[in-house]
């Protein structure tokens, strides 16, 4: 990863030179620093001539005028502000981030045009920004952008607020989670050959530098604990698996921790079940939920949160060899309950059968929220917009809508209704694991909810927004590291209040 924005929070001041980046509403107004800058003359005038509208998001540059000490000034449409909310102010500060093109320097008059207080937004808009400047080129030749062009270097933003206590205060937790997403980014967006099951738990464990315990078990170990449901998928690869066990204990000794298990498949080929050729890159990104729970504990330890977490990651590579899994096979999980292998490509949930089985007798969690590219049917259903959300919790469900709104990481409940049972059970074991074509992400979601006892469950299923997701205003990444802001903010929201 690159880091294209240097971002610091300064009070206003009175003179101001280089690039300056303004707002302005749908009435062409500006705020009280950009109209000391006595830029309204100029402003009206470029906007008639552009027929600039002051949409939000929408830009208009400007070259400063003959004897001042601006070179350019960046005009920042935020329509009708009184409207905006952090959604919206991410967005802009993505889309402004866009504009800047290779300046060196920046300074962000950040207020309202309407001089109503923003303060609480800077960070917001700084977030935006951050998550916009992203760029996984490590591996470009001779350090150059996709372009050809010479390699960028990072622009120094300053965001000049009058409530600069309150902007640092929500930057602290803001950049957290900007940090955890970046982290889940990279771990997506690494070469399947460079990020094997050792690599991956390498890479966890850099955590520990945050004060998050890291333990790593082994495959001797996991079959001791009889995680054969999870080993099974693992046993074609050369590549030995992992199970991650990462705690963050920021709460009191006798909170019960929250848990969050992310799939971790780190190249699918879909075994034996062999995928098409085409597009199978792309499945070095089977692994975006355990990616997603890793960046999580980044931030929550990079905030210090006042609560108790668990994170636990099943890592393996599924591959077909003279030892893989077959078609057919009947495998015992950890809980004891036999699988009948229908198809090798539904992999994820027989790992996360293992992963949740695990949390659950182990740590006795609050509940169990897992995330998983599982199945191509949620995108049938839902597009790259939304993820789809299981829940045996309504409360808990009703809170992860409310923080996907917040932070534009949005989901959708899907059903749990026994009437989908019937499409997964065998007829040589307990259950098999795959149901057919219809309800595919619904039978999928069933699979795992066997594996869990009474602890409530939630299940995500981010196959469509994990990665090679629509580009907006704050990702133009491959890989989103969708589910780190949504799961900070459904833990800040919920538990730490």
């Amino acid at each position: 990863m690159t880091d294209l924005a240097r971002i610091t929070f300064a009070k206003p001041r009175a003179k101001l030179a280089g690039t300056v980046v303004a707002f302005i509403d749908e009435s062409l107004a500006l705020g009280p620093q950009a109209t000391a800058l006595g830029l309204g003359d100029l402003v009206a005038r470029a906007a008639a001539a552009a027929d600039f509208k002051g949409k939000t998001k929408s830009v208009l540059d400007l070259l400063a005028p003959a004897g001042s000490d601006l070179d350019r000034v960046i005009l920042v449409g935020t329509g009708k502000t009184a409207g905006l909310g952090e959604k919206d102010w991410c967005d802009i500060g993505g889309a402004t981030m866009g504009a800047l093109g290779r300046t060196k320097a920046v300074t962000v008059l950040f207020e309202r045009p309407d001089g109503e207080p923003a303060g609480k937004f800077a960070a917001d808009f700084a977030l935006g920004m951050r998550l916009r400047a992203y760029a996984f080129d490590g591996y470009m030749k001779d350090g150059n952008d996709p372009d050809g062009g010479p390699a960028k270097e990072p622009v120094k933003v300053t965001i000049s607020v009058e409530d600069l206590s309150a902007a640092r205060a929500a930057w602290t937790v803001a950049g957290a989670g900007g940090e955890g997403t970046l982290l889940a980014r990279d771990l997506v967006n690494e070469p399947p050959n460079v990020l094997d099951p050792i690599e991956f738990a390498k890479r966890a464990e850099a955590l520990k530098k945050l004060g998050v315990e890291v333990e790593v078990l082994t495959e001797k170990e996991m079959k001791k604990l009889g995680m054969r449901a999870l080993l099974g998928v693992a046993q074609g690869s050369v590549k030995p698996p992992r199970l991650v066990v990462m705690r963050w204990n920021g709460g009191k000794a006798k909170d019960q921790p929250l848990a969050f298990v992310g799939k971790g498949v780190v190249f699918d080929t879909g075994g034996i079940s062999l995928k098409p050729g085409g597009g199978m890159q792309d499945m070095k990104g089977d692994m975006a939920g355990a990616a997603a729970v890793t960046g999580l504990m980044h931030a929550l330890a990079s905030r210090k949160a006042k609560v108790n977490v668990v994170g636990v990651i099943g890592l393996v590579e599924n591959m077909p060899d003279g030892n893989a899994q077959r078609p057919g096979d009947i495998v015992t999980a950890m809980t004891g309950r036999t699988i009948e292998i229908i198809n090798t490509d539904a992999e994820g949930r027989l790992v996360l059968a293992d992963a949740v089985a695990y949390t659950e007798d182990r740590f006795k969690p609050k509940f169990i929220l897992d995330l998983a590219t599982l199945t191509g049917a949620v995108i049938v259903a839902l597009g790259h917009h939304y993820a789809g959300m299981y829940s045996t919790d309504d409360d808990i469900a009703a809170a992860l809508s409310a923080a996907g709104n917040a932070t534009g990481e949005r989901v959708w409940r899907m059903p749990l209704d026994t009437a989908y049972d019937k499409q997964i059970d065998s007829k040589f074991a307990n259950v098999k694991n795959a149901g057919g074509r219809d309800a595919g992400s619904i039978t999928a979601a069933h699979f795992i909810k066997r594996f869990v006892k009474d602890t409530p469950w939630i299940h995500l299923d981010i196959a469509g927004t994990g990665f090679g997701s629509p580009q907006t205003e704050v990702n133009r990444s491959w890989a989103s590291g969708w589910g780190v802001r949504l799961l900070d903010r459904f833990v800040a929201d919920t538990y730490e209040k």
